[in-house]
């Protein structure tokens, strides 16, 4: 079900932006992130962070293309949201807070080692991301641009996070014996 809610706003905007033009593809990707938003807010009865984070960005790059009738907005949405979580994360790291931790650490229990190597990678992959982003829509036309934020963002998200498991498992935290468990 968050599969569908996170991905499906994306799919909509992909299936519209291909019969009907980049224009009405924003305005259903808006709507169906706020619905995917809504929808998780009744189904969990609490709004996951980053869901949050993307449906304010959605919504404001989405607003502006529409209103000033320029694509540019919606295309510069992923470099700027890349960038931020990148500066975001780095920060952290400078201040000595390991944000990646805060938002993930209720899932996983690792090593300050393993936080921070996950961080770092993390940091640098939403710069890559958002250099591609630049790459991909200043140097091509816009149905490559939308094939590239729904068939390459997405895929090389997932390969990335597949890719983090060997420092998950060799970082991961062994609960003690006797801890209560169960296990």
């Amino acid at each position: 079900m968050r599969l569908a809610l996170e991905a499906g706003p994306l799919a909509l905007f992909f299936v519209i932006n291909s019969r009907y033009g980049l224009m009405a593809g924003t305005g259903v990707f808006m709507a169906a992130t706020s619905v995917a938003l809504a929808a998780s807010w009744l189904l969990e009865r609490r709004l996951p962070v980053m869901p949050v984070v993307g449906c304010f960005f959605v919504l404001v790059f989405g607003g502006l293309t529409l209103w000033l009738n320029d694509e540019l907005f919606i295309k510069i949405k992923p470099t700027v949201v890349n960038l931020l979580l990148a500066g975001t994360l780095f920060a952290g790291l400078i201040l000595k807070r390991n944000l990646l931790k805060v938002v993930l650490g209720a899932a996983l229990e690792m090593t300050e080692t393993g936080w921070r190597i996950l961080t770092v990678r993390w940091a640098w992959f939403f710069l890559a991301l958002a250099l591609l982003n630049e790459i991909v829509w200043r140097s091509f036309g816009t149905e490559m641009w939308v094939n590239f934020k729904v068939f390459g963002i997405m895929p090389l998200s997932i390969a990335f996070s597949l890719a983090q498991i060997p420092v998950i498992m060799k970082h991961q935290v062994q609960p003690a014996e006797g801890d209560g468990s169960g296990a």
